[in-house]
C-alpha cells in the first residue's frame, strides 16, 4: 500500500512511517522543512515538501498523489498560539480531507485528541485546541471517506508496550507515541476500524485484537 503521512516529520509519523517500510508499505511523508528530508528517508520513508498550512488544496493534492490512504499526524504543536491552531489543526486536516477526495483516494486515519468537541467553550489554546479537533473529526465523518478517528490521551515518550484499551471515552491515562504509531498502522489495514472514532491510552489488549474488536 502507498501511504501519504502529513506532518511526516513527527513523533507520532517517524516511528508509523518505519513500522509502515518495515512490512513493505511504501510512505510518502509530507514535511515542510527541507533539513529534516534525511530523518525521513532514515526510517524509510520519501520526503515530499509541502507547507500543509500555506498549501493551496491543489498543492496538497499534488503532494497525495498516487497514494491509496492518507494519515492527518500533523499539528500545531505545543506552545503554538490560538491562530495556528485552527490554520493547521483543523485547517490542515480540511485540506488533507480535500486532496484525498480530489485523488479519489478513499481511506484516511486522523490523529485527533481525546476530548476533541466542536463545542468546547473557551478563548485557552487548549479549548480552541479541543475545538479545532473537534470540527476536523466532524468534517472528516461528513465526508464520506473510509475514515477512522484515533483520539489518544495524554501522550509520552516511552517504550511501546503494544497493548492498548480503547473506547469513546477511556478516561484518564497516558498512551506512548509509538504505541499510537502502531494503532494507525493496524487501523490502515483492520476493516473493523473503518468507520470508527474512539479514545485510546495504554491497556491489556493487544493492539490489533483491540481494533478487530470495535
Amino acid at each position: 500500500m502507498k501511504i501519504s503521512i502529513a506532518g511526516g516529520h513527527g513523533k507520532i509519523a517517524l516511528p508509523l512511517t518505519r513500522m509502515l517500510a518495515e512490512r513493505g508499505d511504501q510512505v510518502g511523508s509530507i514535511i515542510r522543512n527541507p533539513a529534516h528530508e534525511d530523518d525521513v528517508r532514515a526510517v524509510g520513508g520519501e520526503p515530499v515538501i509541502c507547507d500543509l498550512e500555506a498549501a493551496s488544496i491543489e498543492e496538497v493534492s499534488s503532494a497525495v498523489a498516487s497514494a491509496e490512504a492518507v494519515v492527518f499526524a500533523a499539528g500545531a504543536g505545543p506552545g503554538s498560539g490560538s491562530a495556528r491552531k485552527q490554520t493547521m489543526d483543523y485547517g490542515g486536516a480540511v485540506k488533507l480531507i480535500d486532496a484525498a477526495k480530489a485523488q479519489a483516494i478513499r481511506r484516511y486515519v486522523m490523529i485527533s485528541s481525546a476530548r476533541a468537541d466542536a463545542s468546547v467553550r473557551g478563548d485557552d489554546a487548549f479549548s480552541v485546541y479541543l475545538r479545532a479537533k473537534g470540527r476536523a473529526d466532524d468534517e472528516l465523518i461528513a465526508s464520506g471517506l473510509d475514515y477512522t478517528i484515533i483520539r489518544p490521551v495524554r501522550l509520552t515518550d516511552e517504550r511501546g508496550t503494544g497493548r492498548v484499551q480503547l473506547g469513546r471515552a477511556v478516561g484518564r491515562g497516558a498512551i506512548s507515541r509509538v504505541d499510537v504509531a502502531e494503532l494507525v498502522a493496524a487501523a490502515l489495514v483492520e476493516e473493523a476500524s473503518v468507520g470508527k472514532v474512539f479514545e485510546a491510552k495504554a491497556g491489556e489488549v493487544p493492539i490489533a485484537e483491540a481494533l478487530r474488536s470495535l
